[in-house]
């Protein structure tokens, strides 16, 4: 799995430990039942955390129950019965192509970090990059000659993902005019995306570019670098592409999560009704 589920799991195990240990119940990892599981359940309901985090933790509890079963610590697993909350399929918030433009316009290109930025924000819309995907991306891995990248995404999974002319073109600028001039740190010789200081961008500082584009550009939406991704995909779906396509290229391991994006833009659905069916609107 990747890094960031990994310590989400430790997480989660972590804040059954501590619920155990500081409360009455008190019990250990080969006691715990299925009671002691709905009170913390209920502990984490009254957090006030979203059912979508009460869902993750409850997920992480359950993976960490069937590695005690493997590694035979216990013999029976009490979360077989344990339910999450249900969750809604959030509709995710997504920008419109004017939107995306203008975003992109608000760069000021006259400084490295703007070429910077404008090649990394067209990469990871023509591409539809998740943000750890974008920061971890790698010069050895660009085959912008035949206008390919190659992605590791969740769980170290490979993919070849199409990367548009003018994306492409962007990060040839870059490369050439920005990056070839910056003092690289050891360990960072083959990242694409740089900081001022040779290392690799983290994701708190893509936010905080988007951020700052975002208020600059007058945009008056909760935009993160998951927006461009949500964007990609809606962009993809509205022109027709093929759902499996487009599944392939954001890496998704199901097509129902792929589907999401067929719901989005209620515009769209109400005009090609209008335009296709013989009796809506008479």
């Amino acid at each position: 799995m990747s890094d960031n589920t990994v310590e989400a799991y430790l997480h989660d195990a972590a804040m059954l430990s501590d619920f155990m240990q500081t409360t009455e119940h008190n019990a250990a990892l080969e006691d715990i039942t299925l009671t002691h599981l709905q009170s913390f359940l209920a502990y984490i309901n009254e957090l006030e955390l979203s059912a979508g985090t009460q869902a993750r933790v409850i997920s992480g509890i359950k993976s960490f129950y069937r590695y005690l079963l493997l590694e035979e610590v216990i013999k029976n697993d009490p979360t077989e019965l344990l339910e999450a909350p249900k969750l809604k399929r959030a509709l995710p918030e997504f920008l419109s192509v004017d939107e995306v433009e203008l975003l992109l316009g608000a760069i000021d290109h006259s400084t490295p970090e703007g070429q910077r930025n404008r090649a990394m924000l067209e990469t990871m819309y023509s591409c539809g990059l998740r943000v750890s995907e974008v920061i971890n991306l790698q010069l050895s891995n660009l085959y912008l000659d035949v206008g390919f990248i190659r992605v590791i995404g969740k769980g170290n999974k490979e993919r070849l993902v199409p990367i548009g002319e003018t994306a492409a073109k962007q990060v040839k600028l870059y490369k050439d005019h920005v990056r070839s001039f910056v003092n690289i740190k050891p360990g960072n010789e083959d990242i694409v995306f740089l900081n001022r200081r040779g290392s690799a961008l983290s994701r708190v500082m893509v936010f905080l570019i988007l951020k700052d584009l975002t208020i600059k550009s007058g945009i008056k939406k909760n935009i993160h670098p998951h927006t461009l991704r949500h964007s990609f995909a809606t962009h993809l779906v509205e022109a027709g592409a093929d759902l499996r396509a487009v599944q392939e290229m954001m890496g998704h391991k199901s097509i129902t999560t792929t589907e999401i994006y067929t719901h989005l833009d209620r515009t769209y659905l109400r005009q090609t009704l209008e335009k296709y069916h013989p009796r809506f609107g008479k």
